[in-house]
């Protein structure tokens, strides 16, 4: 059977399960997602990257601003869908929307339920020093991420992986799971699973959380610094500038907190010691330290804020 297929996302991860749903032959009917927002140094209106990639494919897109309006449930409803894939859109869907399509609504997790419910599973899960994490289709239900799992990939989180880099794998596995799922639901083969364990929560990153504390300990922060990068981007003063910092890595050191420990970006932690690699200076694209350094100094027994 053909079924047909609404698709929800918003974001550059829901891209690649959009993809493949095409790839597959799946009739996506219609696409949501969130409205044009402001964005770039003009802040002009700008399409989210599965409305531009569905325009591309000749889809036609919704993009309410509150789906829990009657006239565009209503509209889900009148297409007569199967099945709605559900790809961080950003919006909560009530009771009668997940109803709507014959088969209800799937989504696709960045994490493995129960940990890291929520927004931020991806960014958390490095933040956290956690050593795997994973990828789930779920049928939705009410709550947050409370669904029984249909589907599940655990992957390694590898030390060196930032949130991009995590995303971006955590997307394409993903994507090639909709055929399985989609393959199996249509003959009723799923078999859904109920989430076990305490739940943990993804909350959305405040980017109150960015800025650095160099008391903490160096394998602490290289975490937190990796599960922000590149967005927002943990961030430190160095001589009154702000600086992001997108990759260190710890290595043996002590001194003061924050106090540069040698000329090449050595910097003093709680515990330890973080080797800057990676940083953005306000205003300025990603470089690394040495190109940094050549330009402003950061000489050993600076303080970093």
């Amino acid at each position: 059977m053909n079924l047909r297929v609404v698709f929800m996302g918003t974001p550059d991860f829901a891209v690649p399960s959009l993809s493949e749903l095409i790839a597959n032959g799946y009739d996506v009917v219609r696409v949501y997602t969130q409205p044009p927002r402001p964005a770039g140094r003009g802040k002009s209106l700008t399409k989210s990257p599965v409305h531009q990639f569905a325009e591309i494919m000749g889809i036609p897109v919704e993009t309410p601003e509150k789906f829990r309006k009657s006239r565009v449930i209503d509209g889900l409803a009148a297409l007569d869908a199967d099945v709605a894939c559900v790809v961080a859109y950003g919006q909560i869907l009530p009771q009668r929307a997940l109803d709507a399509p014959r088969l209800g609504c799937l989504n696709l997790h960045g994490s493995l339920l129960p940990r890291w419910r929520g927004a931020a599973p991806v960014q958390r899960a490095i933040m956290a020093g956690d050593a795997q994490t994973g990828v789930q289709i779920m049928q939705m239900a009410a709550g947050l991420d409370t669904g029984d799992v249909l589907l599940s990939e655990t992957v390694p989180i590898a030390d060196n992986d930032t949130a991009a880099t995590l995303s971006e794998r955590l997307s394409r596995i993903g994507a090639g799971m909709w055929p399985r799922a989609l393959a199996a639901l249509d003959r009723g083969g799923l078999t859904p699973t109920p989430q076990s364990g305490e739940p943990t929560y993804a909350h959305k990153i405040d980017k109150s959380e960015a800025r650095i504390d160099w008391t903490r300990p160096a394998r602490d922060l290289d975490c937190h610094i990796r599960g922000l990068a590149p967005f927002p981007g943990a961030w430190c003063e160095i001589g009154g500038q702000r600086v992001k910092i997108h990759m260190a890595k710890p290595e043996d050191g002590q001194g003061g907190a924050g106090t540069a420990l040698d000329d090449k970006g050595l910097i003093a932690c709680g515990q330890g010691a973080l080797r800057l690699i990676t940083v953005q200076p306000a205003g300025k694209g990603k470089m690394s330290f040495d190109d940094y350094a050549k330009g402003r100094p950061l000489p050993a027994g600076k303080k970093l804020l």
